[in-house]
């Protein structure tokens, strides 16, 4: 059935569409890939903030919500000559040479053969629609629910490490004043010490010079008293 309410609203040009990554991912329930970020990413300058829409790929006609929304139409499928019957009608006039006017009442000639009238084909495809809303609706639904799984929570986790971000460069910037402060009280330090060091040298040398110039005089005196007074 899938493939029959298929050929009647989507062209088949022959070749298989090749899948983006994000249908992949949503196929395989893989909504959000785990990727290491590089270490070299600027946090504050990323393209990727979550907290910021980001301009979505165009949508594509894709199988997987067909055979939902297909699946729904068949389930719901009404007995008898309806807009399904008159739309595969049509569909076998596209090739024909035949404008629209007359592709749509030449289908509709077949179709009254049938029992069908403008009114009954109206109203068909009328419950096809609602039926289809019903399943937009869940859809809405499941989205809301996946947002909330799939993105709120990172959202919020982003912030957090936004947030433990400021916090550290804070705690650093406090870390660099002081290690400044430090590092100018070394500075003076090492100036005093040098100075005391210069100045401690000076009194050792100024001691030394006094000590050997008294104890020459002494010894000078010890060696004339030994010979001057005998």
């Amino acid at each position: 059935m899938f493939k029959n309410l298929k050929s009647l609203f989507i062209e088949d040009d022959g070749s298989k569409k090749k899948q983006s990554k994000v249908e992949e991912a949503v196929e395989n329930e893989e909504i959000v890939p785990n990727v290491q970020p590089k270490s070299n990413i600027n946090v504050e300058n990323s393209a990727t903030d979550p907290t910021v829409p980001q301009e979505a790929a165009a949508g594509t006609v894709s199988d997987k919500f067909l055979k939902v929304l297909f699946g729904a139409l068949e389930k719901n499928n009404i007995d008898g000559f309806d807009y399904f019957e008159y739309r595969e009608s049509l569909k076998s006039l596209e090739k024909m040479p035949m404008d629209e006017k007359t592709r749509y009442q030449s289908a509709f000639a077949m179709a009254k053969t049938m029992g069908a009238t403008p009114q009954r084909l109206v109203e068909t495809a009328g419950h096809y629609i609602n039926v289809l809303k019903k399943e937009e609706a869940k859809f809405q639904q499941a989205l809301v629910q996946q947002k909330s799984k799939q993105i709120g929570g990172r959202e919020q986790q982003y912030k957090q490490l936004q947030q433990a971000i400021q916090q550290k460069k804070e705690q650093i910037n406090k870390l660099t004043q002081e290690i400044e402060q430090h590092e100018k009280q070394l500075g003076q330090i090492k100036q005093e010490v040098s100075s005391a060091s210069v100045k401690v040298e000076a009194t050792k040398n100024n001691f030394v010079v006094t000590y050997d110039h008294i104890v020459s005089k002494i010894m000078t005196d010890i060696e004339n008293m030994k010979k001057y007074l005998k």
